[in-house]
């Protein structure tokens, strides 16, 4: 983006913030001493370094650009200075500013005008025969350069009004000019959110520092079976609906926990590949809010798309299980149970890339400028694997595990490799970040299931040809909703992010999205992958069918046959509105409407009895379940611990996987799949993950526990 287009986008970022958040600004602002003023302004600041005063030259030539940004004038509490700052630049046009500054001052203009004669500020570029004109908005900031010095000057005497009015002024000076509003409208929009977050009325906790020593030395005699064991048709499929599970809860906490919610967001946010360095090192700015709201799309379409596919995973094999024993049908049904494996093992590769890219491989990555894949910036390894193999051996098995031809079976033994360096290291996992590891964690669960059909199942390889009825639909479904993100507005309830965690600004955010995507789609985003879901099984059961009713040449035929275009998009829409007007009052299980009525899938019922535990372990429930804020936190061994105690068995499995069965006899006879959080420690949005997950599969609550 040029400079002016971000200048301008800049400036109607924070016109908007303005508008919406001025008032309660104005009070949190006024409510601060001069210490928490202090405080607020360097939270922003780079480094959290800022002018002293307008002649503080500790920070290089900053005071010859913006001088009257400093902490001296902004956190006088006596001083409304920068309420006006924010006023100003909000509600002026960018060509008032560049006249006039904040109460009548000297404007853009004249601040970098004076820092030039009197500081003896320049640019380090001489931009020959080039000028910028700042006369209107429409042309604000551009420049234009002739071919020599005759041709300028006669440029410079045909504009000579604009010329003797200081609106057109040498690119040298301009390009000063620019730079001065950009950094302050970039501090500016920062500042609201600082200033909204020192007045949030909620309540933040920070990471406990409590010893994990514990947690570390159980997980250190933990050993994991790294022979593939064969499973039954049911067992697999029992398999498929506990990730199936997770998937679905992550939706469900998404639209139901506003904290949870803008976790998620905050962590899309900052792993976009545009803040990856390409080949000189440059990194886009993303500091405008339009990134925020294609965040916020890109994450819970994620999300669905993620628990649409192991639903439809979950429903194959459940087709294979109730099925006929039928080669021709079980062919077919392996055949698209390959493919959509397929699919998802690269769907969660590619996300453990995006973190990977961001955290500790950020120096083996690099942006290819200018080139995209589907709208994302395309980002390439620089780095062979190989060569850290004795230098860095955790990150030789990230690497490893990021390469396009690392396939499922591949990754395996990469999977296992990192596994193990982290039961024998502990203190490596320490070096990935939480975003990483969590990736890691949904990478595993995918290899691990694919090695298990694979162990247990005559699976055919991955065919782009045979099997694509549901992978063809569904990428054709998602080109049609990615175009979504760049023309959905939220920022009245998503900027800054973390004010989704203010009273109704989630749901508010969830239901615009929710009601954005019926208007353009025809239907919620959540019937949207529910009909793909069921109406692909629908196709394929009837295929197998006809395919087993045929003569053998018929079938032949028909598998060559291509499948059948869809409907005009127009038309698409029209039926699905119209099957919309017939549907049941109850939601999808994707469903991202924060309002919506539950799915029919009900959860167990409670207990009849309290359970009765030793207070250990009943301090680990109550923390889970707990409504209470600040939320506390707990081991993952209290955490195994306490389960244990209900009598579950803990089986680990690779990529800090641990799978918690209940014991024979129990009211519900259903295992748990859960991650072994990072530094072993469950706490903030992972506490409500946890008791949310253990909620829809046992009916579990705060009152489900007591002491013994």
């Amino acid at each position: 983006m040029e400079k002016p287009d971000l200048i301008k986008e800049l400036q109607r970022d924070l016109a908007r913030k303005y508008k919406l958040h001025g008032p309660k600004i104005e009070g949190i602002w006024h409510s601060l001493g001069k210490g928490q003023r202090e405080k607020v302004i360097r939270a922003g600041a780079a480094e959290g370094q800022m002018l002293k005063s307008p002649i503080d030259r500790s920070l290089g030539d900053v005071y010859k650009f913006i001088p009257d940004w400093n902490l001296r004038d902004i956190t006088n509490p006596d001083s409304d200075y920068l309420l006006d700052c924010l006023k100003h630049r909000a509600t002026k046009s960018l060509c008032e500013q560049y006249i006039e500054g904040v109460n009548g001052g000297p404007g853009d203009a004249a601040v970098i005008l004076k820092s030039m004669q009197v500081h003896g500020l320049k640019h380090v570029e001489p931009f020959r025969y080039s000028f910028t004109l700042f006369m209107d908005e429409e042309r604000y900031g551009q420049s234009f350069t002739v071919s020599d010095r005759e041709k300028y000057k006669e440029t410079m005497a045909m504009m000579k009004v604009g010329v003797d009015a200081g609106l057109i002024v040498p690119q040298s000076t301009g390009e000063l000019i620019l730079e001065r509003q950009s950094i302050l409208l970039t501090s500016m929009n920062i500042v609201i959110q600082d200033i909204l977050e020192a007045g949030s009325t909620v309540e933040t906790k920070g990471r406990s520092k409590k010893s994990e020593k514990a947690a570390r030395e159980a997980m250190s005699k933990l050993t994991i079976d790294q022979k593939p064991e064969k499973l039954s048709l049911e067992d697999l499929a029992a398999l498929s609906l506990d990730q199936k599970s997770a998937l679905e809860d992550y939706v469900l906490l998404c639209r139901t926990e506003p904290e949870f919610l803008a976790h998620a967001v905050n962590a899309w946010f900052f792993s976009r590949p545009e803040l990856v360095a390409d080949e000189k090192g440059r990194r886009l700015p993303l500091i405008t809010d339009k990134y925020i709201n294609i965040a916020f799309f890109e994450m819970i379409h994620n999300a669905v798309v993620g628990a649409a596919v192991w639903g439809y995973i979950h429903q194959l094999l459940q087709a294979l299980v109730t099925g006929p024993n039928d080669r021709t049908y079980r062919s077919s049904f392996l055949q698209e149970l390959a493919n959509v494996c397929h699919f998802e093992y690269q769907r969660v590769q590619r996300l453990f890339k995006r973190f990977v890219q961001m955290g500790s491989g950020d120096k083996h990555f690099k942006r290819v400028s200018g080139v995209y894949d589907n709208g994302t910036a395309r980002v390439t390894m620089k780095t062979k694997p190989d060569t850290l193999t004795r230098t860095d051996p955790q990150l030789n098995y990230i690497l490893r595990l990021c390469q396009t031809d690392t396939n499922a079976s591949r990754a395996v033994e990469w999977v296992r490799k990192l596994d193990d360096l982290h039961q024998t290291h502990p203190a490596e996992q320490d070096k990935m970040a939480e975003s990483e590891f969590d990736a890691f964690g949904d990478l595993a669960v995918t290899t691990n299931f694919v090695q298990c059909l694979s162990t247990s199942l005559p699976m055919p390889p991955m065919n782009p040809k045979k099997g694509q009825t549901y992978i063809s639909r569904l990428k054709e479904l998602g080109s049609e909703l990615d175009p979504l993100k760049s023309e959905v507005d939220l920022s009245a309830f998503a900027v800054p992010i973390d004010n989704l965690m203010e009273p109704g600004m989630a749901q508010g955010a969830l239901t615009t999205l929710d009601e954005f995507i019926s208007n353009k789609a025809g239907a919620d985003i959540g019937f949207l992958y529910q009909d793909l879901n069921e109406e692909c099984l629908s196709d394929l059961q009837n295929q197998a069918q006809q395919q087993k009713e045929k003569n053998e040449k018929i079938v032949q035929a028909e598998l060559a046959s291509p499948i059948p275009d869809a409907p005009n998009r127009e038309i698409q829409i029209e039926q699905r509105k119209e099957k919309t007007k017939t549907r049941p009052p109850h939601s999808s299980v994707y469903s991202i409407a924060p309002t919506a009525a539950p799915a029919t899938e009900p959860e167990p019922a409670a207990p009849s009895q309290a359970f009765k535990l030793k207070p250990s372990s009943l301090e680990v429930f109550s923390t889970l379940f707990s409504n209470r804020r600040p939320r506390s936190s707990i081991t993952w061994a209290a955490f195994q611990a306490a389960m244990a105690h209900m009598q579950f068995s803990v089986v680990p499995k690779t990529g800090s996987i641990y799978t918690f069965s209940p014991p024979e006899g129990f009211y519900v006879q259903k295992s748990i799949t859960l991650h072994r959080p990072h530094q072993s420690r469950i706490e903030g949005w992972r506490l409500l993950y946890f008791a949310g997950r253990l909620k829809r599969k046992y009916g579990w609550d705060e009152k489900s526990f007591e002491t013994e």
